[in-house]
């Protein structure tokens, strides 16, 4: 692998820049906020263009990274040997639509911006569809409501908690109607107007999903309540009286007296991305042929998404890049130096690293790797997701995104104590559990977790997520925040020496747990 040239950069920026803080024990060599600031610079800078799934500019950070964590003794680790492990997507977004629904042969009038709808593949015809509204799609025996063979089905998106708690999304509820044959699933957003309003930008801006789990009808898309309202009275129904019907037992789906004519031109775009593997093995006895014998002590895994939203704005926009310098080229520099001190020595698990891609979209590179991981998840003893780190200043108190979900909280406050941190008590920072990589992990019963101070005051980190969260003012200046960041690198490694060592921490994960957060 060629080494790139901005690896120099990276070089001349840490030695010109002034070294303001320190931090680790005397075990490691100390880590410094220009080491930090200088990995940040390269991801977050405009050559890497918003760090994109897919661009160019994911070319330019999984180079990086890859020759970095080579560059620092790190192996490879993706399940063919190489540094890259491919995640197949499929991205989608809203081209021409021809849309007609009718009623007795006669054409219904709607605005054309309170539906949008895309198809499975570029181009989609069809006619007569027949329409029906099935409440929220699937019964509490997790089936779907009314004959939806054949028939655009609209389904209602909101709180769906009378359902069993793994089919309440719109995610699922979508699956098993396609499952069930329907031809088309509309989504019918929340009744207020701003509602409708994120979710029509949002779906005009397009989805990308995995293509392992790209299950979809012929025609999906989304409505605003003003449309079904529209549809439910030509079809001579009270909305409202749909709505207190949707909540009884016995509802069995309303058949609408409406068709559908349908021409559906979409952008659809398949590809390859990357998550970044690596990993520090473990110490290991020689056999003959002088061949390394591993224990199977079981593995800890760092992880953190590499991307962003790339180039976000039009091009009439001042500033079209959305950087990501705190989200998530920190929560890469957060990993790389954690890496550079743990791989000086050997320790008695495998301590893998990984650098995911499309968290952004909805955790994909996650899932992709917890449905087929390099190493069975069940030897996964604790993995740490460092994302959005750059927040915090030094003396935060140490949050756990995660806290009561395992049997970990203890030993990680112990270790965080020896380092002189203060403990945040509450489960606040929990709010976020479901928004980060390590979810998808949790999902399958690793003990994943976040831990560090960027969580710990929720106050400042809403005044990010207000002010600078996924827009072009998300850039690298002197006025980030590396404070808190160095401090959680340092805990970071002591965690890494903690968990990696048998006799420090001895519970082994022999199957994968129930995980309690997921019950609630």
């Amino acid at each position: 692998m060629r080494m790139p040239v901005f690896l120099f950069l990276v070089a001349v920026m840490g030695a010109a820049m002034a070294v303001p803080a320190q931090a680790g024990s005397g075990k490691e060599k100390s880590i410094t906020e220009a080491q930090l600031r200088a990995h940040v610079a390269v991801l977050a800078s405009d050559e890497f263009e918003g760090r994109g799934p897919g661009t160019i500019g994911e070319t330019k950070t999984i180079d990086y990274i890859a020759n970095n964590w080579a560059g620092m003794g790190l192996q490879p680790a993706a399940n063919d040997g190489s540094w890259f492990a491919p995640v197949p997507m499929a991205e989608r977004s809203a081209g021409s639509a021809n849309v007609s629904f009718m009623q007795s042969g006669r054409k219904l009038r709607f605005a054309d911006t309170e539906i949008i709808l895309t198809s499975a593949e570029a181009r989609y015809r069809n006619t007569a569809v027949p329409v029906i509204f099935s409440g929220y799609g699937i019964d509490a025996n997790g089936g779907p409501v009314g004959d939806v063979a054949g028939k655009m089905v609209f389904i209602l998106i909101g709180d769906a908690q009378h359902l069993p708690a793994d089919k309440q999304s719109v995610r699922v509820r979508r699956e098993i109607l396609v499952a069930a044959g329907a031809e088309g699933v509309v989504a019918i957003a929340n009744s207020d107007e701003g509602s409708w309003s994120a979710l029509r930008r949002q779906s005009l801006a397009g989805t990308t999903v995995l293509q392992s789990r790209d299950i979809r009808a012929p025609v999906q898309g989304t409505a605003s309540t003003q449309f079904a309202v529209g549809l439910a009275t030509a079809a001579s129904r009270d909305w409202d009286q749909l709505m207190v019907d949707v909540g009884k037992p016995e509802f069995a789906g309303v058949l609408l007296n409406v068709t559908a004519d349908l021409d559906i031109s979409t952008n659809v775009r398949r590809f390859d991305s990357y998550n970044v593997i690596g990993k520090i093995p473990q110490k290991g006895k020689k056999g003959k042929g002088k061949k390394s014998i591993h224990n199977n002590h079981g593995a800890v895994m760092f992880l953190g998404h590499w991307d962003h939203l790339g180039v976000c704005r039009p091009e009439s926009a001042i500033d079209r890049i959305c950087n990501g310098a705190v989200d998530n080229a920190s929560g890469i520099a957060v990993l790389s130096e954690v890496a550079r001190n743990l791989q000086k020595k050997r320790h008695d698990r495998d301590i893998y690293f990984m650098a995911t891609t499309a968290e952004e979209s909805g955790l994909l590179g996650a899932y992709a790797y917890a449905d087929n991981p390099a190493f069975p998840l069940a030897e996964i003893v604790i993995a740490l997701n460092v994302d959005t780190i750059a927040i915090g200043p030094s003396g935060a108190k140490v949050a756990i995104i995660g806290r009561g979900a395992t049997d970990l909280d203890a030993h990680i406050e112990g270790v965080a104590k020896r380092l002189g941190r203060d403990i945040e008590q509450s489960s606040d920072a929990n709010a976020f559990i479901r928004r980060q990589d390590g979810w998808a992990l949790a999902e399958k019963g690793v003990p994943a977790l976040m831990v560090g101070g960027a969580f710990a005051d929720l106050k400042r980190l809403q005044e990010f997520l207000e002010r600078d969260y996924h827009g072009p003012d998300d850039e690298l200046t002197e006025k980030t925040e590396f404070g808190g960041a160095l401090e959680d690198t340092a805990l970071h490694i002591a965690l890494g020496h903690y968990f990696a060592s048998k006799r420090k921490f001895r519970n082994i994960q022999n199957a994968l747990r129930p995980n309690p957060v997921l019950a609630e």
